[in-house]
């Protein structure tokens, strides 16, 4: 059991006796009224999303998940390949396993899958993945960083906000929580 408040994107609680996913949520606040977290939880075996309103103080369910580690392969038409490294099993999952981190997913990328039952509930890359711009608009003469960000294109094909004077074919460090630029890779 945890408190409402400290739900987070992609925890896993179980809900109405199903398990579901936190898609997303919204801490509130209004004045002098009772504070409460909004959520919209996804249904793992329907995929149906459902608004669900909670007390900051309310308690969740959580299930007993296992947590394994996988190296992510290739990409084989809809599916995404991966493998186990104990087992060296590979597994195919379908993009809405995978969720907002198939943006930031490369080859020999290593991720940590919770499992439910024998079932891969959620995969999770690491916080900050090193990728390489593609393509960017050119430097600006005397640009620095306190200049408005430019967009940028990374090897994965996300697109991400970067300082001005990032040049394509450099490597950068992105927060795969946010989608946000962390830093320029020395």
């Amino acid at each position: 059991m945890m408190k409402a408040i400290d739900l987070r994107k992609g925890r896993t609680v179980l809900y109405e006796k199903n398990l579901f996913v936190v898609h997303e949520m919204e801490r509130v606040s209004k004045g002098n009224w009772r504070s409460y977290v909004q959520t919209k939880l996804k249904n793992l075996k329907t995929g149906q999303i459902i608004d669900v309103r909670f007390g900051v103080d309310d308690k969740v369910e959580t299930p007993f998940l296992e947590t394994k580690e996988f190296e992510y392969l290739y990409r084989d038409a809809n599916d995404f390949v991966f493998m186990d490294t104990t087992t060296f099993d590979q597994l195919n999952l379908s993009e809405d396993q995978i969720g907002d981190a198939v943006q930031f997913l490369k080859a020999n990328e290593r991720v940590s899958a919770q499992m439910h039952e024998g079932k891969i509930v959620t995969v999770e890359l690491p916080q900050v993945v090193e990728l390489t711009i593609t393509e960017t608009p050119p430097v600006v003469k005397g640009a620095t960083a306190t200049n408005q960000p430019k967009d940028a294109i990374l090897e994965t094909g996300a697109r991400v906000r970067v300082p001005a004077f990032i040049e394509p074919g450099e490597r950068i460090r992105v927060d795969t929580r946010s989608g946000e630029y962390v830093e320029r890779v020395k």
